[in-house]
């Protein structure tokens, strides 16, 4: 589902060149939940933007169910990132002004579709927030703000989960909570790519890699 294959990148600075990627090399089958460790600075999120099509690796290549988002023309890929793949990140990045059910449509935007409406209220039920339908994300926990990230990552049907931290902000209980959707997920037929430096995430993952000053180191 996810093949990443001796992918390299390098930020360069004025004053200094940084490696993020070197050479790291990954799959992540259907039905599997991998999660990639390490502390901060290491490039896992900049492994996660490669894997996403976000961002371009120097060399290297990625493979999103069979195609390499990076041979595809920008709408071509942006189209190819909202069929398949769906984003979870520490921040939520939700909109202040939108209720839980219009910060979850919001992913439809993207990429119409018949039932965005039903199967909208019906993730929204599954993360546990129906009596919260009709708040403002200013109005909801952190935990419960993640929940709704995590209903709008999935709106799409999307074959990927990639996921960025997205414990990183919440308590014991919610970041549980998170990590049971994500292996849920999984069970269901999806990919999951989890990074993270959060030790719990060995308990729902099928495989953990460890990742540290740009490389991958097992897996």
């Amino acid at each position: 589902m996810v093949r990443l294959e001796n992918l390299s990148k390098t930020y360069r600075g004025k004053a200094e060149a940084v490696t993020a990627l070197d050479g790291c090399t990954l799959r992540v089958s259907a039905g599997e939940f991998v999660s990639v460790q390490g502390p901060s600075g290491c490039g896992k999120t900049t492994l996660l933007l490669v894997a996403g099509g976000l961002l371009r690796p120097d060399s290297g290549r990625v493979t999103l169910d069979g195609r390499d988002p990076y041979a595809l023309p920008a709408e071509e890929r942006a189209r190819m990132r909202a069929d398949r793949i769906g984003f979870v990140f520490q921040r939520f990045h939700l909109m202040p002004y939108l209720t839980v059910l219009d910060n979850v449509l919001a992913a439809s935007l993207a990429r119409p579709s018949d039932g965005a409406r039903e199967r909208a209220l019906a993730l929204i039920d599954r993360v546990g927030l129906s009596p919260r339908l009709n708040h403002l994300p200013s109005e909801l926990s952190t935990g419960e703000r993640q929940r709704v990230a995590l209903a709008r990552a999935m709106l799409n049907q999307p074959r990927v989960l990639l996921a960025d931290e997205p414990t990183g902000n919440l308590d014991p209980a919610s970041g549980e909570a998170v990590l049971k959707h994500l292996a849920g997920f999984a069970d269901t037929g999806g990919a999951v790519l989890l990074v993270t430096h959060d030790a719990r995430a060995a308990e729902y993952a099928g495989r953990v890699v460890r990742m540290a000053d740009g490389r991958l180191l097992d897996g």
